[in-house]
């Protein structure tokens, strides 16, 4: 990570231990890595509920895909295998569920409590090949954040 990744990931990682409840936790956490960068177009949470990923709070353009079952998309993999998942150009994945025509790249890192998944954060970007090592661990350090936020 960067100097300026680690002072970004110290300030989310604050504002999410800081927030009142879970919903402003992750409000937090969303704007503070869509403000990160401005090649993050995108920015979003699913929280798992059931067998779906359910949208919660974003910054962006809406999203068609509001549900999305585990066993479609980048999101459903990430879910499904407990992995960040980093893709350099969304068109050469036959998993890419299309939001925006304009969306090159994508890391979709899980929130895990232990072994559970709890949700995930999804960034998209109109950049190719947006989201380097930095940006990785700054994205797993705000998810492990958020993790114990979301706990039942």
């Amino acid at each position: 990570m960067t100097e300026r990744e680690q002072r970004t990931a110290e300030a989310i990682v604050r504002a999410v231990a800081e927030a009142p409840d879970a919903q402003s936790a992750m409000t937090r956490a969303v704007a503070g890595l869509r403000a990160h960068r401005p090649e993050y177009t995108w920015v979003g949470i699913y929280l798992l509920d059931g067998d779906e990923l359910v949208l919660g709070p974003f910054l962006g353009t809406p999203s068609p895909h509001t549900r999305i079952p585990l066993d479609r998309g980048l999101c459903g993999a990430a879910a499904r295998e407990k992995r960040t998942i980093v893709v350099d150009e969304v068109s050469a994945d036959p998993r890419y569920l299309a939001c925006s025509l304009e969306t090159r790249s994508e890391i979709v890192v899980p929130i895990l409590d232990g072994d559970r998944v709890l949700g995930e954060i999804d960034i998209d970007s109109d950049a190719p090949a947006a989201f380097g090592p930095g940006d990785r661990a700054l994205v797993e350090r705000v998810a492990a954040a958020l993790a114990p936020r979301l706990a039942p």
